[in-house]
C-alpha cells in the first residue's frame, strides 16, 4: 500500500509504526510467559492476543499470562501467525490461575479456617 509514497516517506512511516508497538508495550503491564522467555502483549481479547513479531517469531503450546507480578492464567496456544508485524496467537483454553490446590470434595460454609492443637 505505501509502495506508491517516495522511500523516504516509507521509511519515516516504518519508523513511526516501529514507536506505537514499542509504546504499546511498554505501557501494557500483561506479559506472556514460557519457560525463560517473557514477552509483552501488545494487545488482548476473548480467544487470543497479540505480539510483537519482531522479539518471537513462531509460538505455541501451554504459556503463562502475567498482570505485572500476578498470575492470571494458563493459556494454551493452538495457532499463531504474523500479521502487520504482530504475532497472533490464538488461545484454545484459558485456565484461571489459582493460588492453591483443586479440591475434589464440597467445603462447607462453616468450616473453621484452620485447627488450633491442644496442649
Amino acid at each position: 500500500m505505501f509502495e506508491v509514497f517516495p522511500a523516504e516517506l516509507r521509511n519515516e512511516l516504518a519508523a513511526a509504526q516501529a514507536a506505537q508497538r514499542r509504546g504499546r508495550a511498554r505501557k501494557s503491564r500483561l506479559r506472556v510467559q514460557t519457560g525463560a522467555m517473557s514477552l509483552p502483549v501488545l494487545r488482548r481479547w476473548d480467544d487470543g492476543f497479540a505480539l510483537d513479531a519482531a522479539r518471537v517469531g513462531h509460538l505455541r503450546g501451554l504459556v503463562d499470562l502475567y498482570d505485572g507480578s500476578r498470575h492470571l492464567m494458563h493459556c494454551l496456544i493452538v495457532a499463531s501467525a504474523v500479521e502487520e508485524n504482530e504475532l497472533i496467537c490464538t488461545v484454545k483454553s484459558a485456565t484461571p490461575a489459582a493460588d492453591r490446590p483443586p479440591v475434589d470434595f464440597v467445603r462447607p460454609d462453616d468450616a473453621p479456617a484452620g485447627l488450633l492443637p491442644r496442649y
